[in-house]
């Protein structure tokens, strides 16, 4: 292969951060490209139909878009060094991970970004956007940009109302990593899975990288900084292993713990809202229109305080993954992950209810 990849992603990106580490561990060739307002409107929107990053444009001019479908794309062509362990417990559990980090720690993330980081965050939107443009309209740039990712802070739940859930969920988060990560290099062994590469979007992008974020983690959590760093420079590409026997380690119940706690809830009321919109409106059983992004609103409780936050049906996409997985697996292989669940609060999701099945085509959302 003469050409690489083209990644259409920043370093201030969520799902950018994670498709890159993933791209370095790999050892994938790419040129990444700063995605400025000229790139949205004639490569991204003219590829997708919607601005959003990260996306790769393969040599062979195809458009790959959402950061799950993108490594997998590249682990069916680059499979050595798999970043899915064999093992049922491990695999399942990197797959859960791997859809909280992607999904529930949005909320962290963009709570610490535009209430602790918001001129930081302003100032990065406008430089990428507008490179030509002087400091002054840079920053003029960034407001504009900036507005609508301000503003879905009421729809993912993070309100005045619910910041300090929000600050104490996720600095206790951070306490529980730090603890696995001064034994593990990553979360199972020192091999990455998808479940690190998951978790570090949200932990690079917002938290590390962010400057009074990056303090906060740096002050609280530095044996997480340091994983963020191996995540970023990998010490060795292509390389570790995964722990022998299928062990999940015993520093990662309570992370486990707390994404049954807080999260699984949230899913359950998901699966539910999803099934009463479809039985109401059959037509997008054809799968020919897309979903909308919310499916009106519902509540969450977090750390003891109730809030209001979008039901978000992309996340049972999302979770489709790991009970796929688990639906597959044989009768003994089933029960060592339902045990490892039955640890971490975690039952429900051995029998979860079904919902109407969700594929994506052309780059939306759909009833299969």
């Amino acid at each position: 292969m003469t050409k690489g990849y083209e990644f259409y992603g920043a370093e201030v990106s969520y799902f950018s951060g994670k498709v890159r580490a993933y791209m370095r561990y790999k050892r994938i060739p790419f040129s990444e490209i700063t995605p400025t307002r000229d790139i949205y409107r004639n490569v991204i929107m003219a590829r997708v139909g919607w601005p959003v990053i990260p996306v790769i444009v393969t040599p062979e001019d195809e458009t790959w878009q959402d950061s799950s479908e993108i490594i997998d794309n590249f682990e069916a062509r680059f499979p050595e060094a798999s970043i899915y362990p064999e093992g049922p417990r491990q695999k399942f559990a990197a797959l859960m991970i791997e859809l909280w980090a992607d999904e529930w720690l949005k909320i962290p993330a963009m709570h610490y970004r535009w209430t602790k980081n918001r001129d930081f965050a302003i100032n990065e939107f406008g430089r990428l956007s507008r490179p030509d443009l002087d400091e002054a309209g840079q920053r003029t740039t960034g407001e504009e940009t900036a507005k609508p990712f301000a503003g879905a802070l009421q729809f993912l739940g993070a309100t005045p109302e619910t910041g300090p859930a929000i600050e104490k969920s996720y600095e206790s988060l951070l306490g529980e990593l730090d603890a696995h990560f001064a034994k593990h290099d990553f979360l199972f062994g020192t091999r990455p899975s998808i479940g690190d590469f998951g978790l570090y979007g949200p932990l690079y992008a917002h938290q590390y990288r962010d400057p009074a974020s990056g303090e906060i983690m740096k002050a609280l959590a530095p044996h997480v900084v340091k994983w963020v760093q191996r995540m970023s420079k990998p010490p060795h590409p292509k390389g570790g292993e995964f722990p022998a026997h299928d062990e999940v380690p015993d520093t990662l119940t309570p992370v486990l713990a707390r994404i049954m706690r807080e999260y699984l809830p949230v899913l359950l009321k998901t699966a539910d809202a999803l099934k009463a919109h479809v039985d109401a409106h059959p037509e997008l059983i054809a799968g020919k229109e897309p979903l909308p992004r919310a499916l009106g609103t519902h509540e969450f409780t977090l750390e003891g305080t109730t809030g209001s936050r979008a039901i978000f049906p992309f996340d049972l996409w999302m979770l489709q993954r790991p009970l796929d997985f688990l639906a597959a697996l044989r009768e003994e292989q089933r029960e060592a992950v339902i045990s490892m669940l039955e640890k971490a609060g975690g039952e429900p999701l051995a029998d979860f209810p079904p919902y109407p099945r969700l594929t994506r085509r052309q780059f939306r959302l759909v009833v299969e």
